[in-house]
């Protein structure tokens, strides 16, 4: 009987097999066929300690037999109230506020709605979102409105709004910084970027110097800066925040993914005192209009409290440390390889680029390396013919070497 279930990214017309997952442990699948499989991509990105920590997955059973769900709006409880304190301990100092939501697209969602209504109850007409070349930030109306247009969206264009795009950084990131500047000038509501590395348009690195100038030029205009850090958090880039590098704290900033170590989904926007005194008043039509039917869930939040006491109390950056040297050893090997061009790596995330004269989202390729790789027991997703690596920080160096071994047939194959 064919399965009614209709999976995400998928073309169910063309028959791909799609592993039934039974079980998960560290940086491991086991499925239904008796298969293990390296988790090479921490399950789209999510998985940062590994699958089934013990101390988090104490945390739901803990939570799930005391508090199930209730509502958000006027009502609160424990774990959230723990989560928020937890977060405004570790997070900078100036993202006073923490708004609960269910996934990264709406954490983005969350915090584009902050900034206009910001500028709305300042009775400052201010609209434009800014955004950079390539960047992706979800899947909802606004978070695909502030992403690149492509084959992503391209159905829904009748659905998004008018952007300013400010060039991706190529050499010394001047070309990006001067665009910003004059697109300022015309006192846009907010700036929106992935610091440091696109995740979806494709693994593109810039330096951290590039990240703190382009918010120098959104303080001097008064333009609000949104970090989406739905990917590149909680340790991704090599530190908590990859905002950390380049010395910079956003206006709004947008948490998911790993934040509950990627357990049960859970998202916030945190913003600063002034954004959120411009939505305090007596006068309720100047609330912010935002929830969902579980924000805030009480059992997603205790498994991010858990999360947070692993943060505390193990050493997760020696752990992101030693795996990001792991991985740059491995990929200094594929560099050397034909067919492979702009090998990178930052923090634990490694990438390559493989000879492909169609590139792209749609390569051929790609559905090409995807069936290698799940026949080869990894779970690697292409993006187009970019192949990259971002594995839970446990992953020991027997799997590692299965990947990038791997990833070099692959590419020599290419190049015969």
């Amino acid at each position: 009987m064919t399965s009614p279930v209709w999976h995400p990214f998928t073309q169910h017309g063309l028959a791909e097999p799609i592993p039934l997952v039974t079980h998960a442990e560290g940086a491991a699948l086991h499925t239904a066929d008796g298969r293990r499989v390296v988790d090479a991509i921490s399950s789209w990105w999510v998985t940062t300690h590994g699958h089934r920590h013990p101390r988090i997955s104490a945390a739901i059973a803990e939570q799930a037999a005391r508090l199930d769900q209730i509502i958000f709006a006027g009502w609160t409880h424990e774990p959230a109230e723990r989560l928020a304190r937890g977060l405004r301990r570790i997070m900078p100092e100036t993202l006073a506020y923490v708004f609960f939501s269910d996934s990264g697209s709406t954490s983005v969602e969350v915090a584009l709605k902050m900034a206009l209504g910001y500028w709305a109850n300042r009775n400052e007409p201010r609209h434009r979102i800014l955004v950079l070349e390539h960047s992706y930030h979800g899947d909802t109306i606004g978070a695909m409105s502030v992403g690149a247009r492509g084959v992503f969206n391209a159905p829904y264009a009748p659905l998004l709004f008018d952007v300013g795009v400010i060039p991706f950084p190529h050499g010394d990131g001047q070309a990006t910084l001067d665009a910003l500047e004059a697109a300022a000038q015309d006192h846009p509501a907010a700036f929106i970027v992935e610091p440091l590395i696109l995740g979806a348009g494709g693994m593109l690195t810039y330096p951290p110097r590039l990240l703190a100038e382009m918010r120098a030029v959104c303080e001097r205009h008064g333009v609000l800066f949104i970090a989406d850090e739905v990917m590149t958090g909680w340790g991704r880039t090599g530190t908590l925040l990859a905002c950390e590098q380049a010395g910079v704290t956003p206006d709004l900033l947008c948490l998911s993914k790993g934040l509950t170590g990627g357990s049960l989904p859970l998202a916030v926007t945190m913003a600063t005192e002034p954004i959120y005194d411009a939505h305090l008043s007596t006068d309720r039509a100047r609330m912010f209009f935002h929830s969902s039917s579980y924000t805030a869930n009480p059992i997603a939040c205790a498994a991010a409290v858990a999360n947070l006491e692993v943060w505390r109390d193990e050493p997760v950056l020696d752990r992101v440390a030693d795996l990001a040297c792991r991985q740059r050893e491995r990929l200094d090997g594929l560099a050397t390889l034909p067919g492979v061009r702009n090998p990178r790596a930052l923090g634990t995330i490694a990438a390559v680029d493989l000879e492909d004269a169609q590139g792209g989202y749609l390569s051929d390729l790609a559905p090409r390396l995807l069936a290698r790789f799940r026949d080869a027991d990894l779970l690697l997703r292409p993006l187009g013919n970019t192949v990259y690596v971002m594995p839970p920080y446990c992953i020991d160096d027997a799997d590692l070497d299965r990947i990038y071994a791997a990833i070099g047939e692959a590419a020599e194959d290419i190049a015969r």
